[in-house]
């Protein structure tokens, strides 16, 4: 009977733990992965809605570009002389203007 009562207990408090180290791993993953990549969503979606004439950008083809116009869902780009490209707003990920950024 003795036996019983201790591998009831232990089992009971082996449950717990393991819900604490489950809570602890979501807690770790969220704060290293999910976090960070919600900054970097948020900054992107502050560059293309900062967006205007003259900013120089790269799609997410790799295309290299100064902004022409810039209207709601899409934004014109130059890539070379008289050739210009329309573009979405969500295929910009870079501005070279701003030295910083780089």
């Amino acid at each position: 009977m003795f036996t019983l009562l201790q591998t009831t207990n232990a089992g009971q408090g082996s449950g717990l733990s393991m819900w604490i180290m489950l809570a602890l791993i979501f807690i770790v993953m969220w704060f290293f992965m999910i976090r960070p990549q919600r900054k970097q969503q948020k900054e992107l979606d502050n560059f293309r809605n900062s967006l205007k004439n003259g900013d120089k950008v790269v799609t997410i083809g790799g295309i290299y570009g100064t902004v022409c116009e810039v209207k709601d869902t899409y934004v014109l780009i130059e890539v070379d002389k008289d050739v210009k490209v329309r573009v979405s707003k969500q295929a910009l990920v870079k501005d070279f203007t701003d030295p910083a950024r780089q």
